[in-house]
């Protein structure tokens, strides 16, 4: 494909955010047509970050024209690939632009020093179609999910979720952020997810985690409205979470859904979905999304059986050197 031969790969420092803007827009329309998603915000964020040049990256131009880019972010001894796109005439030669800008990227990783572990989720591309150069460079992949539920238009009053008697439903609040952590990498140790984002592994990343989910936009904008806490009345203990982003005017987001071990079996995760469920009705949403790991069987089950629909896989890739 000739492509190949007029294709040149630039340090992503070199450009600014006026000439990636037309870009980043057409890709954040892609995601409202694919995902339901409103990128705009994101776009911005990164858009400032593109003007301060210090984030890691590639731009792929076809002929002196900008076609697409890459970037990554640096945590410590881990570094995560978050974003590759690239326009072109045809789906293939816009793959083929994607997998080189990858390949290039992946390489400047592999020779970075000190970084023992790479992690991505690129949610617009389908599993398997951009896999070539993570395999190519050691990766782990795993399948996830992007789930849906249409939410019909309603005006009945919410339901009261089914409850044991000594657990509460209460709305988020930043006093239990400490707590919400602690909740969060109890619920996470050993699961599959851990493998995935590494966060999990420990209390300071699942704070990290957290503190992401609650001040920055990359998964939607946070709603505290539409997140909620089960909490046990009999020693004050958190014991069940769900945490809800706007990511459209109409469109709510799961960022997170967990419940302590030693409380499950008794469809705790099942109320906290019905109340959201029931809540973001009476809120006037259309519809609520998620992503979800596909060999966490237990948990697609539960989605499934609640009314949501597989809209789309793609993969999370993972390299971790130690």
């Amino acid at each position: 494909m000739t492509v190949a031969t007029q294709l040149e790969i630039l340090d992503l420092r070199h450009f600014s955010a006026r000439q990636l803007r037309p870009l980043l827009e057409t890709e954040s329309r892609l995601w409202e047509q694919r995902l339901r998603w409103n990128y705009q915000s994101s776009t911005e964020l990164l858009l400032q970050y593109l003007d301060s040049r210090i984030l890691p990256g590639f731009v792929a131009l076809d002929r002196g024209r900008i076609c697409g880019f890459t970037f990554c972010v640096y945590e410590g001894q881990k570094a995560v690939v978050g974003d590759a796109f690239a326009v072109a005439n045809d789906p293939a030669q816009m793959l083929q632009i994607t997998q080189s800008l990858l390949h290039q990227l992946l390489q400047l990783l592999q020779h970075s020093p000190g970084i023992q572990r790479v992690e991505s989720q690129l949610l617009l591309y389908d599993a398997g179609s951009i896999d070539e150069a993570f395999l190519a460079a050691g990766f782990t992949m795993y399948p996830r999910l992007f789930m849906e539920y249409d939410l019909p238009p309603s005006h009945d009053p919410a339901r009261t979720p089914t409850l044991p008697p000594y657990v509460e439903i209460l709305g988020w609040s930043a006093d239990h952020y400490q707590a919400a952590a602690e909740l969060i990498h109890e619920s996470y140790t050993g699961h599959i997810d851990a493998r995935i984002n590494d966060q999990y592994c420990s209390l300071h990343g699942s704070l990290r985690f957290l503190h992401n989910i609650v001040r920055f936009p990359g998964c939607g904008v946070f709603d505290p409205g539409a997140s909620w806490m089960l909490r046990d009345q009999r020693n004050g203990a958190l014991i069940g979470m769900l945490l809800c982003s706007r990511v459209a005017d109409d469109v709510a987001h799961i960022t997170q859904l967990c419940v302590a071990t030693a409380y499950r079996r008794q469809r705790l995760g099942v109320a906290l979905l019905e109340h959201c469920i029931h809540n973001l009705t009476q809120s006037g949403f259309a519809a609520i999304t998620l992503t979800v790991t596909e060999a966490n069987h237990q948990a697609v089950k539960l989605y499934k059986d609640s009314g949501f629909f597989i809209r789309h896989r793609f993969d999370a890739m993972v390299l971790d050197k130690s």
